[in-house]
């Protein structure tokens, strides 16, 4: 059987720990597993894991796998990427031009639900649509799968419908259209920005029928839901099944060696921010303040205290560290989860089961609407301390002493321990990727996929 996993093309790493492990349980069985993510870091990590990377052939895709800066994009034109596609410079400036987004909404803290994520990452745009939907279109043309296995890529979805092709999707319960969205305990505001009218003109033209939310898109002929129904409700008339943690490591993964060398008589806190910039003016995505904040609040505790960046350059200006902070860009998370007493974190949900997984309690400085559910939801089950940046004029900032008694608490207080190994355990109940495998495979089966 032939499986294609398509990613959200974020440049961070969370949607690739959940895609993984499902595609080595997979490859394990003797299926033939590929991915699609033109992305650098998710790029990084899936060559790192063996599985071949199928990127979508449009220029568009080739500013994603940059640095995004004057000096990355004037680097990345001295390739003559036009090359590679065939066509000429001009060709490939007007192909570039018709694609970039230049629609966007007014920039907001709060990010209510798929829709109004689509309309921020430029769905607004209908020549940007297309344009990622026609190169998902190709990559699955090319490898022809049985199954599409898709985490969060509306454009992959959407081909891979016009395509005919089956699809299985794994998500988390805030992108069901059944949900109420990021903001869950919030009432949504009228006017919202949604490119659900864009996208249904698109797919209009493909002969399909129109969506009622972006988040429809999230439903496959399998709907897979990391968490469980009490950490993650959705509505049971849904038919979504829940496949507990599914979280990544490499078989041959280690600490290194000055990690596991940490002095025994001092707590370590792993402090992990994901990208700390998206490099791009819009900073609403970044997470510097996780950095930021731990900089400014715990240089004088007694604990050693690791930061990780995930496969992205620590910020300049932030150096020189204090006496009891260390820096790696990237570490294996489920090992770091377990020598860790304590994990700082901006809410990514993998970062939230991965401490959970390891039984390990959270504090929890959310970057975004999405991950404020995720601290929320583990905040209300008592593993997790949330403690919410505020934002002025476009930039996040933490109170030092909000964050320092915060820390504290959560090394403290033996509660919030036990609270997050017994969520942990109830977790791993459900299966994990191996349930999600199984389910993918006799999706395949029963749509007649081939040996």
């Amino acid at each position: 059987m032939k499986l294609l996993l398509t990613t959200l093309p974020t440049n961070d790493l969370g949607l690739m720990t959940r895609s993984l492990p499902i595609a080595r349980e997979l490859a394990a069985r003797g299926h033939e597993v590929a991915f699609s993510n033109p992305a650098r870091a998710p790029s990084r990590l899936i060559a790192e894991a063996h599985f071949a990377n199928i990127v979508p052939k449009h220029p568009l895709h080739d500013l994603i796998a940059i640095d995004r800066t004057i000096g990355g994009l004037f680097r990345m034109l001295r390739t003559r990427p036009w090359r590679r596609h065939g066509i000429g410079p001009l060709a490939y400036l007007r192909r570039v031009a018709s694609a970039i987004p230049t629609r966007f909404p007014p920039t907001s803290a709060d990010i209510w639900d798929a829709d109004h994520a689509g309309a921020m990452m430029g769905m607004l745009n209908e020549g940007f649509v297309r344009a990622n939907v026609e190169a998902y279109g190709s990559v699955i043309k090319t490898f022809d799968p049985d199954v599409v296995v898709d985490f969060w890529n509306p454009f992959a979805a959407i081909a891979a419908r016009r395509l005919g092709k089956t699809l299985a999707t794994v998500i988390q319960a805030d992108a069901h259209p059944s949900s109420h969205g990021f903001l869950w305990w919030r009432p949504k505001p009228q006017g919202t920005p949604s490119p659900v009218a864009i996208v249904n003109r698109v797919i209009a033209d493909y002969g399909m029928g129109p969506l009622d939310k972006l988040a429809d898109l999230n439903v496959g002929d399998v709907t897979l839901c990391v968490g469980t129904p009490q950490l993650d409700p959705i509505p049971e008339s849904t038919g979504v099944e829940y496949i507990g943690a599914v979280l990544w490591e490499a078989d041959d993964a280690s600490l290194p060696d000055w990690i596991e060398a940490l002095p025994t008589d001092r707590p370590v806190i792993w402090v992990y921010s994901g990208n700390p910039r998206y490099g791009s003016a819009d900073t609403t995505l970044d997470s510097i303040v996780v950095l930021e904040a731990c900089l400014g609040a715990l240089g004088g505790i007694d604990a050693s205290i690791v930061l990780t960046t995930g496969h992205h350059e620590f910020p300049q200006g932030l150096s020189p560290l204090p006496a009891n902070f260390y820096h790696a860009k990237y570490v294996p998370g489920l090992r770091m989860a377990r020598k860790a007493d304590l994990l700082i974190h901006h809410g990514g949900y993998g970062s939230c089961q991965t401490s959970l997984w390891a039984g390990k309690p959270s504090v929890i400085i959310p970057t975004f609407s999405e991950r404020l559910s995720n601290a929320k939801r583990l905040e209300r089950v008592g593993a997790a301390i949330l403690v919410e940046p505020t934002i002025d004029r476009g930039r996040k900032s933490v109170a030092p002493d909000a964050l320092h008694r915060a820390v504290v608490t959560a090394l403290s207080d033996p509660r919030y321990r036990q609270n997050a190994r017994a969520t942990g355990e109830s977790l791993a109940s459900l299966g994990g990727a191996k349930r999600a495998a199984d389910r993918v495979e006799a999706l395949g089966w029963q749509k007649g996929a081939s040996g």
